[in-house]
């Protein structure tokens, strides 16, 4: 039976990342399209339908943030973002702003295809547009302003992580991610432990009942996921 091969479109500005991962990516059976920048990229999507483009954050003149930020007026194909190490704050950003993914350089390149088959395997027919607020009972946060307000209009105090932790999770509700995974993702120290207290936390903040929680609950065996209204 014949599978139709996905096609992955790396844009990097490091010619010797992009030439090995478009062997790399080729050998383990994806077509490959590179870009060596992003003007370079939008030429690419104009002529080809890709499944996935993998996008390094940091190049010349446009950054892959920037690049994202663009792309999601018009278009929701999936999206992984190169990183390099400690850079949290761009992180938050990616997922902030669209982004599927992130892996942090330096990287094995059998973990990029492993995540690649991960998002092409949960990719919708038609993705949501990312979201402004988050409705959560008698709470809303707002994701552009990192704002925690009540029924009243009044700022609730939430910390950076709290903060953080709304973003990632808001950006995909009904998502299951595991504490490992957002320990990954905010970086700075943080480990599934730490990411326990900090749900339990903003639990505290958010929930009528933080030992029966609606909004941010538990999966049991998996990690946290978050519920809206």
């Amino acid at each position: 039976m014949h599978i139709e091969k996905s096609h992955i479109l790396v844009v990097d500005d490091d010619t010797r990342l992009r030439s090995l991962l478009q062997r790399y990516l080729r050998d383990n059976d994806f077509y490959v399209s590179v870009a060596k920048d992003t003007s370079e990229a939008r030429s690419r999507l104009k002529d080809y339908e890709f499944d996935v483009l993998v996008v390094d954050i940091m190049m010349p003149n446009e950054t892959g943030l920037e690049f994202l930020q663009h792309l999601r007026k018009e278009s929701f194909v999936p999206v992984i973002m190169l990183t390099a190490m400690g850079e949290t704050g761009d992180r938050i950003n990616g997922l902030e702003l669209g982004a599927d993914d992130y892996i942090p350089k330096p990287f094995e390149p059998k973990e990029l295809v492993l995540r690649i088959k991960n998002v092409i395997k949960r990719k919708p027919a038609e993705k949501a547009k990312p979201i402004d607020r988050l409705k959560l009972g008698n709470y809303v946060f707002d994701v552009n302003k990192k704002e925690l307000m009540d029924i009243d209009e009044n700022i609730v105090h939430i910390t950076p992580v709290e903060q953080s932790l709304l973003i990632i999770l808001g950006q995909k509700t009904a998502q299951v991610f595991t504490r490992e995974k957002l320990a990954e993702i905010l970086g700075a120290g943080q480990s599934p432990r730490s990411i326990d207290v900090q749900i339990a936390r903003l639990r505290r903040k958010i929930e009528v009942d933080s030992k029966n929680p609606r909004y941010l609950q538990t999966v049991r065996g998996k990690g946290y996921m978050l519920l809206t209204d």
